[in-house]
């Protein structure tokens, strides 16, 4: 798939495993043509509005997500940040405004949940980040003198929602297991890039992604590959020493291309690994 590295677009979220600066290894690794593309697990979209194909469409559990997406995608840049601004400025927020922060946390958890009070909310959390209780309450604590809408969050929030106009783009917000893949067709791809296994982000807490959901994820993939349909998986084989003896055993199947991630160069097969290394791969059945 062809890109100019310049002009990709990067997620006004701060989304655990977004995929923004691997980017520039993944997109090559895609079909150069796609009619449908499915970002099963979209998150932030990162990946999802840098694709070039004739129909987008993102997909994620996470309901706050996908309906700021949708609303955003209806709005133009320009409505949006004036409403945006708007909320800003009637809760007082900034980086040292913790009392705004918690005034507007509270309407949000008490159903004032629409698009802008969700993500003026979360601009002013700690790291940016979106994490709720078992109860269904964003309980993030502030970002003091860090998490502000800043101007270069700002840019990226414009450039974000005017892409969204210029892709025929659609959120949907399901489990992946309901997934119907009887519509899809051999010029089509759905992408995923699940929760990781072996990780410990927020998502795997609770027992949010178990090895349960891991081989329901790979049991659709062999399904979809069965059918001629392309897929391209986002996941890591090995972190911090622990391995996905699941996935591994899973990949022998299909193609595995090995990424150079955040942490460093890695190679699944190299010797002397130190027990830091993440080996991130993106694995295909094409």
């Amino acid at each position: 798939m062809n890109f100019n590295k310049e002009k990709l677009i990067k997620s006004p979220l701060n989304y655990t495993g977004g995929k923004f600066k691997l980017l520039p290894q993944i997109l090559p690794l895609l079909p150069n043509e796609v009619n449908t593309f499915i970002d099963l697990f979209s998150g932030g979209c990162n990946v999802g509005v840098n694709v070039e194909a004739n129909k987008i469409i993102c997909n994620d559990i996470e309901s706050h997500v996908i309906n700021l997406m949708q609303d955003l995608s209806n709005l133009s840049s320009e409505e949006a940040l004036k409403i945006l601004k708007k909320t800003i400025d009637t809760y007082k927020l900034s980086k040292t405004n913790e009392e705004g922060f918690k005034r507007i946390r509270t309407d949000y958890n008490t159903g004032a949940n629409e698009w802008y009070i969700f993500y003026a909310m979360v601009t002013n959390a700690f790291n940016y980040q979106i994490r709720f209780n078992n109860s269904g309450q964003y309980n993030m604590p502030f970002g003091r003198n860090r998490s502000y809408f800043n101007p270069i969050l700002e840019k990226r929030f414009i450039k974000f929602v005017d892409k969204l106009k210029e892709l025929n783009i659609t959120f949907i917000n399901k489990d992946f297991k309901d997934l119907n893949i009887d519509t899809l067709k051999s010029d089509d791809l759905v992408y995923c890039d699940p929760p990781y296994l072996i990780t410990c982000a927020s998502y795997n807490e609770k027992n949010g992604w178990n090895k349960t959901h891991e081989r329901e994820l790979l049991k659709l993939l062999d399904k979809i590959d069965g059918k001629g349909i392309k897929f391209a998986l986002s996941n890591v084989l090995e972190n911090k020493g622990r391995r996905n003896e699941i996935l591994i055993e899973w990949s022998k199947k299909y193609k595995v291309n090995y990424l150079n991630n955040t942490y460093g160069n890695c190679n699944y097969h190299a010797k002397n690994k130190s027990d830091n290394n993440t080996v991130e791969v993106l694995i295909t059945n094409y």
